[in-house]
């Protein structure tokens, strides 16, 4: 009966660990055949090629320029995202008249669908007619407009604001359910201690809410690493391919050019990079944290 008791569990996560493995592991067999093979247009197998596709995606310089500006676009997001996230959410935690509306105003963006966000933006940052050019010039900050998308040097950086923007809603929210979990008791004790708000936050909020940091970062790295509407939609990953990233490249590597066995190589690899680089950064998490 205690031998029943103790597997029982298993037995009842079974059927849905099974149904979870057959939609995550069967893709990822299908897309190993895809990468060593050679595949026409339409996605159809005709025969095995080794690894001549993972040689053609080494071999090709677009890859690394492409890859090195997704790590620059993933840290520059995931990174401006926790530090305008934080403060953010410190203040709607606070108890003030409005709270509600702000709450709503923050995270009123989030319902919006990003393919949405990004055509907006593409509009305020156009280089005739554009709002934000408009803004500016009213301002007296330039005198004649500035064509943002025109240019890697100013479209890239325009981009990620755009990512840090409509990736705040959801970092807050991460952040407000981790400080609504802190006791209002510790707070109380410490002020009795006299400790300064600033020895609050350092000894307190900080360290309670970094298990909610780890979150948000692995999460964000994961959504922002594929993130592929605000780069296509901009720019398509111009001009000259001076704002591509992994997932664009990817995108015309298979459906532009017809490579499909070598976008289906490039999928693995950065199915393969995002796991790795996720496992290293829990690990180290858990450890600084155990520490």
């Amino acid at each position: 009966m205690r031998r029943y008791d103790a597997i029982l569990p298993y037995l009842l996560l079974a059927p849905g660990l099974f149904l979870a493995a057959m939609i995550i592991l069967m893709p990822l067999w299908q897309l190993s055949v895809l990468s060593f093979s050679d595949v026409n247009r339409f996605g159809v197998p005709r025969g095995l090629t080794g690894w001549d596709n993972y040689a053609r995606i080494f071999a090709d310089p677009d890859f690394y320029r492409a890859f090195w500006r997704t790590v620059v676009w993933t840290v520059g997001i995931v990174g401006g995202t926790i530090l305008v996230a934080f403060p953010v959410a410190l203040i709607l935690n606070e108890d003030f008249a409005g709270r509600g509306v702000a709450r709503v105003i923050v995270m009123l963006p989030w319902a919006m669908s990003l393919t949405m966000m990004a055509i907006v933006w593409r509009w305020a940052l156009s280089g005739e007619s554009g709002m934000l050019n408009s803004a500016l010039i009213w301002a007296g900050v330039i005198e004649r407009n500035v064509q943002w998308l025109a240019h890697g040097q100013t479209a890239f950086p325009m981009q990620i604001m755009i990512g840090i923007l409509v990736s705040v809603p959801f970092t807050v929210t991460i952040f407000l359910g981790g400080l609504a979990s802190i006791p209002d008791d510790l707070y109380e004790a410490a002020r009795l201690e006299s400790a300064s708000a600033w020895q609050c936050f350092a000894e307190l909020t900080w360290p309670l809410m970094r298990p909610f940091v780890n979150i948000a970062v692995v999460l964000n790295t994961i959504y922002v690493f594929n993130s592929f509407p605000i780069i296509w939609v901009t720019t398509q990953g111009g001009p000259a391919n001076s704002t591509d990233i992994l997932v664009t490249y990817l995108y015309r590597l298979g459906f532009r050019i017809g490579r499909m066995g070598e976008a289906a190589a490039l999928s693995l690899l950065m199915f393969l990079f995002l796991l790795a680089l996720t496992a290293v950064y829990v690990a180290l998490a858990t450890r600084k944290g155990r520490a």
